[in-house]
């Protein structure tokens, strides 16, 4: 399990899918250049889009789609691992997905994760979102391998639900993924504290690519895209929401080292929660 270099794409996807595949194709040409062999993009690099008609008549198959073909010809041609941190794709049957892909150096798709938790919150200021509206939640964690070393999935909301990552970590992850197009309310209060939250708790690095700015459909992403380490230190950060890229080392070992020291998911215990009385099985515990 050797070490490599990992970068964090940020984007300020619009409502022009093309424009957008031009902009992550020079973003991840930058990251390779400076010695990437994993890259990640942000949740949804295609298109940033809020006009519902719009939307559904950029939504295409798999096969079809700008992003998935544009990262596959571009992992085979710079021979690197390419991960979009999501895009929607139309599933077979009718039904959207927020999907993202992890393409090989040889440009074959590795695995693809649906979104599991839809972002559907009441915020401050009148600002509201229903994911549920649009895409079909993912049903099924998803674990993969990068240059040796296991990586688990995860797409933005999805960084609240804190049993995902246990469950991809328990499953051998010592890389976990956060692509995100975090908003700038939520960022603000939240986007660092529980990446770190969810590098010390596994022991795992944590790469999190993020959308950021003021977005053509009106919307604001916080950007602070970010690599950290098993020990919740800040590897590498993008200190802004501008578009860029971010680029660190990951050592697998490492997670392992902090895996010996605070050894929390070999000593963890099953219990039960009693509740005036009686058992009560928590929904979304992990087991």
């Amino acid at each position: 399990m050797g070490v490599f270099k990992a970068a964090a794409v940020q984007m300020r996807s619009g409502t022009s899918v093309e424009r957008n595949v031009a902009d992550m194709a020079r973003l991840i040409r930058e990251a390779a250049a400076q010695g990437a062999t994993y890259i990640q993009t942000p949740e949804m690099t295609g298109a940033l889009l809020r006009d519902k008609e719009a939307r559904a008549a950029s939504f295409v198959p798999e096969d079809r789609d700008l992003v998935v073909s544009a990262a596959r010809r571009l992992a085979s041609e710079l021979g690197v691992f390419v991960h979009i941190g999501s895009t929607a794709i139309l599933r077979a049957d009718g039904k959207i997905a927020n999907r993202a892909l992890l393409f090989s150096p040889e440009g074959k798709t590795l695995a693809s994760y649906d979104k599991i938790h839809m972002f559907d919150v009441d915020l401050d200021n009148g600002e509201s979102w229903r994911e549920s509206a649009a895409y079909e939640p993912g049903t099924q964690a998803v674990v993969s391998e990068v240059n040796g070393a296991k990586l688990g999935f995860a797409v933005c909301y999805d960084l609240r639900f804190p049993q995902l990552f246990r469950s991809e970590a328990l499953a051998g992850a010592e890389v976990l993924t956060v692509p995100a197009a975090f908003t700038r309310q939520t960022g603000e209060a939240h986007w660092h504290v529980l990446l770190r939250a969810r590098a010390i708790e596994n022991g795992a690095f944590v790469v999190a690519a993020a959308q950021g700015g003021l977005h053509e459909d009106g919307r604001e992403t916080y950007g602070h895209s970010l690599i950290i380490d098993p020990w919740g230190r800040i590897l590498a950060e993008a200190d802004h929401d501008e578009p860029g890229v971010v680029v660190a080392e990951i050592d697998p070992s490492q997670s392992a080292a902090v895996r010996r020291k605070v050894p929390n998911l070999k000593n963890a215990r099953e219990f039960s929660v009693r509740v005036a009385g009686s058992d009560v099985k928590l929904r979304g515990a992990a087991s």
